[in-house]
This record gives structure tokens, C-alpha cells and sequence, in this order.
């Protein structure tokens, strides 16, 4: 019997847990954020917590521009972790190119992203995931 409940525990775990591996990442929500010099639009975004999104980053500036997270890119399940930088802290955009990040947030918080470059600018925002 004792048996038996242990195996019940393991196997209701496991189905706990699937969801966040079967998202389906073509119901995700587009979210797009232009980058110019010198900011983010928008520059504040609020997210649900376990909803798929796509975050889509267009560099309509003439300089090189970050989305740098990296306390947000770690409380996130990344779904195509190659588009961020080797550190996994941010996703560099050069001008006129497009990139999308894949993720569903994972913790409830308020956090912080720059342009590592143009943090000094103000370019600066923040998501708040709830």
C-alpha cells in the first residue's frame, strides 16, 4: 500500500510538472519593443506568470543596441536560449536586424532591463511580472 501511494505521489509530480515543458509556443503572445537611440518603446511591460510570450526587438536605431535582463532572463523557462549573448544576460540587436526571444516567466517580481551601452541615456525599463 505504502508502495503503492509513493508511486501515485511520483506519477501526479510528473504530470505537475509537464505543463512547463509542453508549452505551445504558436499560442504565444507577441510582445514587440522597438530600440532607437536612445530608448525602448515601451519601455514598461507587464507579463503574466506561465503564459507563453515572444519578445520581439526591432533596432530602428543606427547603433548597436542590447535588451540586457539578466535577473529577469534567469526567472524565465527560455525557449531558444541561442539568441542570448554567451553570459545568457542579453540579446544584442544591430541596426536594422530583428530578434525574437522565446519565454514564459516563472516568478512573480519587478525587473529591470538597459541597453548596456545607453544605460547612461536613460535607455532603461522595467517588466513587471504578475
Amino acid at each position: 500500500m505504502i508502495r503503492a501511494c509513493a508511486l501515485l505521489l511520483i506519477v501526479l509530480g510528473s504530470l505537475a510538472a509537464l505543463p512547463a515543458w509542453a508549452v505551445d509556443w504558436g499560442q504565444a503572445q507577441t510582445v514587440t519593443m522597438s530600440e532607437t537611440e536612445y530608448r525602448f518603446s515601451p519601455n514598461k511591460l507587464t507579463l503574466r506568470r506561465g503564459e507563453p510570450y515572444r519578445l520581439h526587438l526591432e533596432n530602428r536605431g543606427k547603433e548597436l543596441h542590447e535588451f540586457t535582463a539578466p535577473e529577469f532572463i534567469r526567472s524565465a523557462k527560455i525557449h531558444n536560449p541561442e539568441v542570448l549573448n554567451a553570459d545568457k544576460t542579453e540579446i544584442v540587436v544591430k541596426p536594422g536586424e530583428a530578434k525574437d526571444l522565446l519565454f514564459v516567466p516563472k516568478a512573480a517580481g519587478r525587473y529591470r532591463f538597459i541597453c548596456a551601452d545607453h544605460d547612461w541615456a536613460g535607455m532603461v525599463g522595467k517588466i513587471t511580472v504578475k
